[in-house]
């Protein structure tokens, strides 16, 4: 099993902050955003990760994470060792294009992809360790699902489509089907490049990780779990960065 971090973009919803600076490697309490992610991937059992991010900032986290020994400033504490490997995405064209970038990186094997602004209280860690095969998404109920991904239900509450961003990205539907909504933490099984292969851009221009997780969904071979604790998105607006880093002193991340 190996992991994935998507920390590319743009950022431009977090203003002036990112004008310069990767937003994943703004801090939020007293970690730059990035740690979370690699910390959540090497309690869930992930010693291999790949981080791919744009061409303006990859010298950034070479800077920052080295070869993915990181030990704290504050007192020696090893905050997470993992074998990192890079890669840069020179246009951006979604996260489903990112997930294909890691295909010789995944050499066959089981790939866990985490989005480098998802914040987590607890690292999800026995959901991942116990997943064994198909694709597993994993969920939270939100009040504004019109923004995300979100699940179909049948009758039966199985889940038999994913939309994304009803009404604009995906306007088979006028309007959220579900307040389910898929978070930025995917497993997926080494198929999961054939299904990139097939994808067509979006009408946003985007190879789309909903049409990916979509296939799995019809397919029945894919795996939902619920978020357990809070979740947080950290790329919507620069007012939740201090929000949430007083949020983790509280309670704590990646437990």
């Amino acid at each position: 099993m190996k992991g994935l971090i998507a920390a590319g973009g743009n950022a431009t919803r977090l203003e002036e902050l990112t004008r310069v600076t990767n937003k994943h490697l703004l801090p939020v309490g007293r970690w730059p955003m990035v740690y979370y992610p690699l910390q959540l991937l090497q309690r869930s059992g992930v010693r291999e990760v790949l981080i791919v991010t744009g061409q303006q900032h990859a010298g950034q986290f070479i800077d920052l994470l080295g070869n993915g020994r990181v030990e704290s400033r504050a007192g020696g504490d090893l905050l997470f060792d993992l074998d990192l490997s890079y890669k840069v995405q020179v246009q951006a064209g979604g996260i489903a294009q990112v997930v294909g970038m890691a295909r010789e990186f995944a050499a066959g094997d089981q790939l866990v992809v985490c989005l480098g602004d998802n914040i987590f209280e607890h690292a999800q860690a026995d959901a991942i360790r116990s997943w064994q095969e198909g694709a597993m998404v994993f969920v939270k109920e939100v009040p504004d699902p019109e923004n995300f991904g979100v699940l179909v239900y049948d009758g039966d509450m199985n889940v038999t489509d994913i939309v994304e961003k009803a009404g604009t990205v995906d306007t088979r539907y006028d309007s959220p089907p579900s307040n389910d909504a898929v978070v930025g933490l995917y497993c997926y099984p080494p198929d999961v490049f054939e299904i990139i292969d097939g994808l067509a851009p979006s009408n946003r221009g985007e190879l789309e990780i909903t049409d990916v997780n979509r296939v799995y969904a019809q397919r029945g071979d894919l795996a939902v779990r619920r978020v357990e604790g809070w979740w947080h998105d950290g790329g919507k607006h620069w007012g939740d960065l201090a929000d949430i880093g007083r949020r983790i002193e509280e309670t704590g991340a990646n437990k």
